[in-house]
């Protein structure tokens, strides 16, 4: 464990002294003898540190990157943490899977390794999978615990280590903390083999069982087979280079529905993702090259996985000839409504299901559940929020039908607490068989229930800033105006809680403010009138509903025209980050249009101050 009080030569030591990896081991000793300090400091002096729901970093030597010595000590930690806080976790085990990336393999059966050494079973998924079978084997196999290894759309250089608990959701706060205490106290690598771990007679490989109880569970998604066989529909589809083909394949065969057309030269895992700069169908462009191929049949759908198969997307052309890319709240408002004509046709009580999305999403699901009465909440961004809401719905006796957030995840498949692209895009062709039969589209659909539910706009966005001191500054002149704590820290918060007073803005783009919550200094008032009114940080009756994180930036203003913004900073990316959203109940689509283009640019220039401060 390093100290900002050693030396980076001790560190050096340290880690060759740890390091049986010949390629990591032979990056520090060069850095070393060409005595580049400022590389080994970015390597060696910061330890990985537990974010969303595990690991994610670069694949490099060094402590604060992601290679075998640091899997294996977070690997052990994690061990000895659930060992102390599951009853009869060995006996339940964990389930380990893993991705195509590089090293995915390697870093699964080193994860094998340690929890065998700690006396585990373990539920293994030897070859490469989707990030949605480890936890739906989790929740099946009542395991104690699970890890898969993958970097979801992440950059080719980059992987992860994703941790799910026993009620198969991520991990959330404080289990967290937790565990990296535990990485700490056991940082010493203790066994590097990973030859015979497959062999091992406390390994279970349950590929063929868990895959064949996935897509069993999966049954009760189907509407009518027959319909969906005897459909014309052709759709074209991508796997971004990742691992799913395979398994859009069965999933598409489970509901009846007629094979995909593949994009030949992405639907093979590939951990180079040789045709897209970004593999993440989320990023502008990543979707060309499959609206090409459909461009050439003849074909008017567009349906695509992200690399771990937990993400979907959608393109759909229009009867002008355009292409329409449905964005992520878009593709929600979707899955919702079919997910509630499901439910009532699977005679569901509507009072008994349950449906969730996070703070950063749309709020027209829950215009929809107000109108519609089913259960609806929504939670902090990350499915780790969502899941273990869902999770605890689940156990108050709600049938969970449906999770999402605007990032394209989407969970229908109620055995898997998680984003799961897979039997999403079972239920999203299934609906567009049944529309093309009817003569319609998706987006008929969609305009389906903007008519009941009102029209909802947004543009989600961001800025770089790799300087977090410059971002600090931005968020303390929106809550505390030009006069700021001195230094603008993030930690100032805590300790001039007594004497510093809230100036947040009064409108945006002109708008009036109606509703601030501000979940790093712990501050929310609805029904606002701050005109004249200047708020101590200390009053103790702004307290707000969800967790207060005083580490990380996140405000959110609602306005008087049917505004919603959210600004945060991301955990993961040097990103400021913000999402804006305008209702009209009446359907003036013009006004909303015209309200969401002025408030973007007050965001823009008034908040952020992005040109003053440099930001792109």
């Amino acid at each position: 464990m390093s100290s900002a009080a050693e030396p980076i030569s001790t560190l050096v030591e340290r880690w060759l002294s740890q390091d049986k990896d010949p390629k990591t081991r032979a990056q520090i000793q060069a850095l070393a003898d060409a005595n580049d300090t400022e590389a080994l400091e970015a390597l060696l002096r910061h330890p990985i540190e537990f974010g969303t729901a595990g690991l994610r970093a670069r694949m490099e030597a060094g402590y604060s990157r992601l290679n075998q010595l640091t899997v294996i000590t977070a690997s052990q930690g994690l061990a000895a943490y659930v060992a102390e806080n599951v009853t009869g976790a060995c006996e339940r085990g964990v389930v380990v899977g893993h991705d195509h990336r590089y090293n995915s393999d390697v870093f699964a059966q080193l994860t094998v390794r340690a929890f065998l050494d700690a006396g585990y079973r373990v539920y293994f998924y030897p070859g490469i999978g989707l990030t949605p079978e480890v936890p739906f084997a989790v929740k099946f196999l009542k395991a104690a615990c699970g890890v898969m290894v993958t970097a979801s759309h992440n950059p080719k250089d980059d992987n992860g280590y994703k941790v799910y608990w026993e009620n198969g959701a991520q991990i959330k706060p404080p289990l967290d903390v937790g565990i990296a205490r535990s990485i700490q106290q056991h940082s010493e690598p203790r066994n590097w083999s990973v030859e015979g771990v497959e062999n091992d007679p406390k390994v279970d490989d349950v590929t063929e069982r868990m895959m064949n109880e996935y897509f069993k569970a999966a049954e009760h998604l189907v509407a009518d087979r027959a319909a969906n066989a005897a459909t014309e529909l052709r759709y074209v589809y991508t796997a971004m280079h990742g691992v799913g083909a395979p398994f859009a394949a069965r999933i598409l065969d489970t509901f009846g529905l007629p094979p995909y057309v593949a994009v030949p030269e992405q639907i093979a895992a590939d951990p180079d993702f040789p045709t897209v700069s970004f593999p993440n169908p989320e990023e502008k462009g990543a979707l060309d090259m499959a609206k090409a191929l459909a461009d050439t049949q003849g074909i008017e759908l567009v349906v695509a996985n992200d690399p771990d198969a937990d993400r979907f997307a959608a393109a759909e052309k229009q009867a002008d000839g355009t292409w329409h890319s449905f964005t992520g709240d878009q593709l929600g408002s979707i899955f919702a409504a079919a997910v509630l004509e499901m439910a009532r046709t699977d005679q569901v009580p509507t009072e008994k299901l349950a449906m969730v999305n996070s703070t950063v999403s749309s709020r027209m699901l829950e215009a929809m559940a107000a109108k519609e009465g089913f259960k609806y909440a929504d939670t902090l961004t990350g499915f780790k929020w969502m899941a273990n809401e869902l999770a605890a719905l689940q156990k108050d006796g709600y049938f969970v039908g449906f999770g999402y957030e605007e990032a394209i995840g989407y969970m229908i498949h109620d055995q898997v607490l998680d984003k799961d692209g897979v039997t999403a895009m079972g239920v999203f062709v299934q609906l567009a068989a049944r529309l093309h039969k009817q003569g319609r589209r998706v987006h008929d659909y969609l305009e389906d229930q903007y008519a009941k539910y009102g029209f909802f706009v947004s543009s989600n966005s961001y800025v770089i800033s790799n300087d977090p001191k410059k971002t600090t500054e931005i968020f303390s002149r929106i809550r505390f105006g030009p006069t700021q704590p001195e230094s603008g820290d993030v930690e100032r918060t805590e300790l001039a809680r007594a004497t510093d007073v809230l100036r947040y803005p009064k409108s945006i783009g002109g708008f009036p403010v109606s509703y601030i919550r501000d979940l790093t200094v712990g501050f929310e008032m609805r029904d606002v009138d701050i005109q004249d009114v200047k708020i101590s940080v200390a009053e103790d009756q702004f307290v707000p509903t969800f967790p207060v994180d005083h580490g990380a930036h996140m405000i959110t203003f609602e306005t008087r025209n049917g505004g919603r913004l959210t600004m945060r900073t991301s955990g993961t990316e040097p990103k400021l980050k913000y999402y804006l959203e305008v209702r009209s109940p009446s359907n003036d689509r013009a006004a909303a249009a015209r309200d969401l283009d002025v408030m973007s640019t007050a965001v823009l220039e008034e908040l952020i101050q992005a040109s003053k401060n440099g930001l792109l």
